[in-house]
């Protein structure tokens, strides 16, 4: 018996995400470049993310008929297993004998023949318990937060930080959103217009609807948006629609110099250099090669110029005196504004990884506050919810700058409220620093605080703030 296309592009991307620590997204992205069947890479991408977001419920589930705990098990038997009782759980329409047959195959062509009765055993009593609630099957002595966390499958002490920070009603939310297929967003590059290429796009098979925040966003539904004609021709990038926001908060002015660290792979460089006034001067800098080479296709692609490259490491102090009016520091974090389209962060994610980040990006946005020249605007922000990360950074930088000052929310609105679609509220997307206990000391509390949360905004969760320096020091 043969296995399905689809089941056999979704394994091979598990196990290199199992044994290279790789994303999904990138090797999903890589191997549907070649022709696949637009049916086999929809199940693909279905199968790989449906077994990556609930891998600790089945692994919870598949352990009442193993006769050790799955983490023991060959990683190719174990991933057979998740994908066969993802399927069997989660997805009715596929046969049952589908699900697990091939998962059986699977385990023989991948060299571990001699586990193939096990997982035929295993799934086949998957198949008969497949209609019965989850939490009917979970063990009696998980505790509250722990029996959450499993449903949901997510880590526990990130349920439990949550549950602090959020409270139960948004933490469940948040949790739900995480087990969701993100929004695919699209920024359309100027000076296209968005209806048009939304027809381009519909024409290619692609169901599109307009962004929920910004004028030049399109929100995306199935076939490959990489393989149509206005990605190819650079007129549109995939982007979420959060990620598109942090730039526009920098007000770049006519004549600014820019600079944009930790830039690859490139979304916000290029929506920098599409959008800045005449005259504006951009030097995109990053620390690894290939993620150089990287934004450097990028820029090729949507045809933009005029943006200088630098390799440097951004943690060390900077080659520059001051001399820059406007800076992007979009820091390297933990990611978890983004668990539901990169779902295998939340499983390589360590508590102690938090305090680390903080430390680089403590060291990042120093080095970047020392190149900015006063009156000057710097961005700072992640795709992290963690405080962490975000206000506890800015904090800490702040104390040692009293010639420092966070952007009022009524001045970020303003920067962002041009771009924004008819009726859409800059207010929605901004909180003033006083309600952050980080940021409450009065020489902060009067700025203001960018940030979405996925269930409530529909976008990945950031957190950007706008610091400027005085013209006096």
């Amino acid at each position: 018996m043969g296995i399905s296309p689809a089941r056999e592009m979704a394994l091979e991307v598990l196990l290199r995400v199992e044994r290279e620590a790789a994303f999904a997204a990138d090797l999903l992205h890589a191997r549907l470049r070649s022709p696949v069947r637009r049916e086999d890479a929809a199940l693909a991408t279905e199968l790989v993310y449906g077994v990556l977001r609930w891998q600790r419920l089945l692994d919870v589930l598949l352990a009442r008929h193993l006769p050790r705990p799955p983490e023991a098990l060959d990683v190719p038997v174990r991933l057979a297993l998740r994908l066969g009782a993802y399927q069997l759980r989660f997805l009715n329409r596929i046969p049952a004998h589908a699900a697990v047959n091939e998962s059986v195959e699977w385990t023989k062509r991948a060299g571990v023949r001699s586990a193939a009765a096990l997982v035929n055993a295993v799934l086949r009593r998957m198949a008969e318990e497949a209609d019965r609630p989850a939490e009917t099957l979970l063990p009696a002595n998980l505790s509250g937060i722990e029996r959450l966390a499993v449903l949901h499958s997510h880590p526990t002490w990130l349920v439990q930080r949550w549950l602090a920070a959020f409270g139960p009603a948004r933490t469940e939310a948040l949790l739900q959103a995480n087990n969701m297929a993100a929004p695919l967003a699209c920024a359309v590059h100027p000076p296209n217009n968005p209806e048009t290429i939304a027809e381009e796009l519909r024409r290619e098979g692609l169901e599109v609807a307009p962004g929920r925040w910004l004028q030049r966003a399109l929100l995306l539904r199935g076939g490959s948006p990489t393989q149509t004609l206005p990605f190819r021709t650079g007129r549109i990038s995939l982007q979420d629609e959060a990620s598109q926001m942090v730039p526009l908060l920098l007000a770049v002015e006519p004549g600014a110099r820019v600079l944009d660290l930790c830039a690859a792979p490139g979304g916000k460089t290029v929506a920098l250099a599409r959008t800045a006034a005449a005259g504006a001067f951009l030097v995109a800098a990053d620390r690894y090669e290939h993620r150089l080479h990287v934004l450097r296709q990028q820029l090729v692609r949507t045809g933009t110029g005029g943006v200088a490259l630098v390799l440097l490491d951004a943690t060390a102090p900077l080659p520059w005196k001051p001399c820059f009016s406007r800076i992007l520091l979009d820091a390297p974090c933990s990611g978890t504004g983004t668990l539901a389209r990169n779902p295998e962060i939340r499983w390589r994610l360590r508590p102690r990884d938090l305090d680390e980040l903080h430390a680089r990006q403590v060291a990042l946005l120093r080095n970047a506050l020392a190149t900015l020249v006063p009156g000057g605007r710097l961005v700072y922000s992640t795709c992290s919810l963690e405080p962490e990360e975000n206000e506890q950074v800015v904090a800490e930088v702040l104390a040692g700058l009293p010639h420092a000052r966070l952007v009022e929310p009524t001045r970020m609105a303003a920067a962002l409220s041009p771009h924004l679609r008819a009726g859409g509220r800059p207010e929605a997307l901004l909180a003033p620093a006083a309600e952050v206990a980080a940021l409450a000391a009065p020489r902060l509390a009067t700025g203001g605080v960018f940030r979405t949360f996925p269930p409530e905004h529909g976008t990945d969760g950031f957190f950007a703030v706008a610091i400027e320096l005085t013209e006096s020091h």
